[in-house]
């Protein structure tokens, strides 16, 4: 049997993970300044629409900052404890992210409900000024995270997209209030705004629990995969085939491939490599190679020292 491991370079990975702890760290401080300004004009002018969202952008504040600390694990090299190295600190993060989405859900409705039956009075002007600065800081943050890739961003533009709809829907209710003086519009407004972040939260934590469960990448069909690798010449089979990913930018495949005796099997290795790297994008790979008779080797026979 022959065991071969491959694992592509990636000379730009240090870069690219720099730009994105950047657009991160912008989007951040744009967050967190304006969690306060709403915070404190939804506290003045007692709108729930406006404490919901400052809520939602303080979770998402968390959220980022935990996305930026993740990231800088993730750059420590693989040791003895942790031989992949701590990449899988960012998806750890994201289904952090996406389970405080979920959490912060649940308080909204909750409140909306209460003020539903008691509506206070809001001041609908204060709330209609620092509902529309908030949309301009959503809109701001999102812009920074524009084509982002990565787990974490995605996750932080997804977060976004929410504080942006929950910002848009405070204004709606901030005129209806001005205009009809509607004070239910606050809490009615809350709740759909909710149904968006729970939109948000549960994609974010099935996406990322299925990468912590190493569920196979959804650009990637085994079966497909499996077939392709049995069309080159000297592959009779191939088994054992297991596909992840640690963040769920690079898949990762180990999998058995029983060869002709007859072949040479570094020629074999090398197709099967270049296979998976140029058709499936797969750079990390660890295949094993078995001859007919020596199959998964279960009674030793073919074992190597």
């Amino acid at each position: 049997m022959a065991h071969h491991h491959s694992h592509a370079q990636h000379p730009n990975r240090d870069y690219g993970h720099g730009a994105s702890e950047r657009r991160l760290q912008v989007t951040l401080c744009i967050l967190v300044l304006f969690t306060a300004i709403e915070a404190l004009g939804g506290w003045f002018s007692n709108s729930i629409a406006l404490l919901a969202e400052a809520g939602h952008m303080l979770a998402d504040s968390g959220a980022l900052l935990l996305a930026i600390l993740a990231m800088r694990a993730a750059r420590r090299p693989a040791d003895a404890r942790h031989t992949y190295g701590s990449a899988r600190y960012q998806t750890l993060a994201a289904y952090t992210n996406g389970l405080l989405l979920l959490a912060l859900t649940a308080w909204v409705m909750a409140e909306a409900v209460r003020r539903l039956i008691a509506p206070p009075a809001v001041d609908g002007k204060l709330m209609l000024i620092v509902a529309l600065l908030g949309t301009a800081a959503n809109i701001s943050a999102y812009l920074v995270l524009a084509g982002a890739t990565s787990l974490n961003e995605r996750g932080a533009r997804a977060h976004v997209l929410s504080d942006l709809a929950g910002s848009a829907a405070a204004v709606i209710a901030a005129l209806l209030i001005i205009e009809l003086r509607w004070t239910a519009a606050d809490p009615i407004f809350s709740v759909l705004v909710s149904l968006l972040i729970l939109r948000s939260g549960w994609q974010l934590t099935r996406e990322a629990g299925h990468i912590l469960l190493q569920g196979v990448p959804p650009a990637l069909d085994p079966a497909t995969l499996t077939r392709d690798l049995e069309r080159i010449p000297g592959v009779r089979n191939i088994h054992h085939l297991h596909v992840w990913s640690l963040t769920g930018e690079a898949p990762v495949v180990t999998l058995h491939a029983t060869v002709d005796a007859s072949t040479e099997q570094q020629s074999v290795l090398r197709r099967i490599l270049a296979r998976l790297r140029e058709r499936h994008a797969i750079a990390h790979a660890t295949v094993q190679l078995e001859t007919p008779d020596c199959a998964d080797d279960h009674d030793h026979r073919c074992h190597r020292a």
